[in-house]
Order: C-alpha cells, then structure tokens, then sequence
C-alpha cells in the first residue's frame, strides 16, 4: 500500500488502522504472541513501518490520545508516542503513560520516542527510580534513564538505583538493565 495517499471518507484512526492492516507481518506477530505479548491485536509491524506511518499521519494530539488508549492493538500504542507534539507532553503525561503501559516494549517505544526528548527526562528518571515499587516502576525508570544516560548526574542515578528494593533489584530483567547502565556509566567516565 502506498502510504504517502490519504484515503478518502476514513477516519483519522480508520486510516492508521488501514496502514497497519497493510503492512502486517504474521510471522512477527505470532512470534510476539508465542513470546507472550499482551495485546489481543497485534499486526506485527517494526519500528521502521511504524516511524513511516508516523512521519504519514504527523503530530497529532487526538488520535495519539486515541491510539494509546486503544489498549488492545500493540502498534496503536507503539504509534501515539511518535506522533503526540512533544512540546504538549507534560510530566503528567509521562507519569500516566509509564504507569498504563502494558510491556517493556511499549515502555520502551515510550521512552525512546517520547520522553527522553523532554526536559524533565533526567528528573523523571531519578524521581521513578527513587519511588519504584515494583519491577513495572523500575524498568520504566531505568529504561529512560538509559536513554539520557549521557545527561544524568551519575552519582544521583547510582544512588537511586542503589536505593532499589532488593526484591526488585533481583529481578532477572531489572539486573540486566542496571548491568547496562553501570556499562554505561563507565563508558562515559572513561570517554571524558
């Protein structure tokens, strides 16, 4: 499907629907399912597909609204942070769209498309970390402060996750991101 044709008498969300029925991979959607994904669509599109149907659609706070909220379809929520305006998501946003995000995945596509653009990134991370509860709050904490690793007070971030509780620090995938970091971290101490 040519994605650079709007289709006429479509809805905004028909159409992005349209675009993922398009370009859907069944292979890579019964992969994420097997995988355990929790969506109950899922059309299997990557980032590249999704990054082309997002430079389509354009910032666009409604239907980004629209497709985070659409809870079922992974690449509905995997698109909203790519075309919500960045310069009107505000730290409560971000505070919402971390706690409602349903996987890593999704966590992530937040992180990288959305969040680690924010000026509040850095803050945001800490103050997460610092609050983590569970392995939900510390993965998405630790996922953007990888992302603005580079801009973090380094010596802040090891305390926070220092400060972790030792029941979600055991967590195989919250060792593995904190494993990252620490990396990180020496990288640059190294590369200055």
């Amino acid at each position: 499907m040519d994605i650079s044709q709007h289709e006429e008498g479509l809805s905004e969300m028909q159409e992005v629907k349209r675009r993922f029925f398009a370009l859907r991979n069944g292979i890579v959607a019964d992969t994420l399912r097997s995988n355990g994904s929790p969506f109950r669509i899922i059309f299997g599109l990557n980032l590249p597909q999704l990054k082309e149907i997002a430079a389509f659609t354009g910032e666009n706070r409604e239907l980004a609204e629209a497709l985070w909220n659409n809870t079922t379809t992974r690449e509905s929520m995997m698109l909203a942070p790519m075309i919500f305006p960045r310069e009107e998501f505000d730290e409560a946003h971000a505070q919402k769209w971390l706690d409602a995000s349903p996987s890593s995945e999704i966590t992530d596509a937040l992180c990288h498309s959305m969040l680690r653009h924010r000026p509040y990134a850095q803050a945001l991370a800490l103050q997460r970390l610092k609050c983590a509860k569970n392995e939900h709050d510390a993965y998405g904490a630790l996922r953007l402060a990888l992302n603005v690793v580079s801009r973090i007070d380094a010596e802040a971030l090891r305390g926070a996750v220092d400060g972790l509780p030792s029941e979600i620090k055991a967590c195989p995938t919250i060792l593995r991101l904190m494993r990252q970091l620490e990396e990180e971290l020496e990288f640059l101490a190294e590369s200055r």
